[in-house]
């Protein structure tokens, strides 16, 4: 076979393959979320981030995301957290949720790229990764509660 035949083959065959390994990353399972505020319920698809490896990608490199639908971190146990926005390419809300879901603290259109350390102020056990504005166009405030499979009930 000639060297520029074998080479278009082994191109096509690697883009191939990085377009299946895309596909399949982007159409991670997501599951309901309902968020419970003063102004009423939103229902928000989630991808969860449950595991060190999961949670330290978190939603690095994507260019978008679908308008009701978000990242839930899972951590192992309420404890301070930060956050930061490295490799992020699009603005996020972030919402800070203790035990029972409960919303604690809100950090709203997070910068993409930013290094910068967005604290989570107080221990929580759970982060909600939002499209900046998410938390407003929502009515978003402090006390609010995030239901979710992967949260007991309070």
């Amino acid at each position: 076979m000639k060297p520029k035949k074998l080479f278009a083959g082994l191109a096509a065959a690697i883009v191939a393959v990085l377009a299946a390994g895309y596909l399949a990353f982007a159409a991670a399972e997501l599951s309901k979320a309902v968020l419970h505020t003063k102004s009423g319920d939103r229902e928000v698809m989630v991808e969860l981030a449950l595991t060190p490896e999961q949670r330290e990608v978190g939603l690095m490199n994507r260019s978008e995301m679908p308008r009701d639908q978000g990242m839930l971190f899972r951590f192992d146990e309420t404890r301070h957290v930060a956050m930061w926005m490295k490799n992020t390419l699009i603005p996020l809300d972030m919402l800070f949720m203790d035990e029972t879901g409960e919303i604690v603290t809100i950090k709203t259109n997070a910068q993409p790229l930013s290094l910068d350390i967005i604290p989570s102020g107080q221990p929580v056990r759970y982060v909600l990764e939002l499209n900046g504005g998410a938390a407003a166009r929502y009515g978003v405030s402090i006390g609010d509660r995030l239901e979710h499979d992967a949260i007991p009930p309070g």
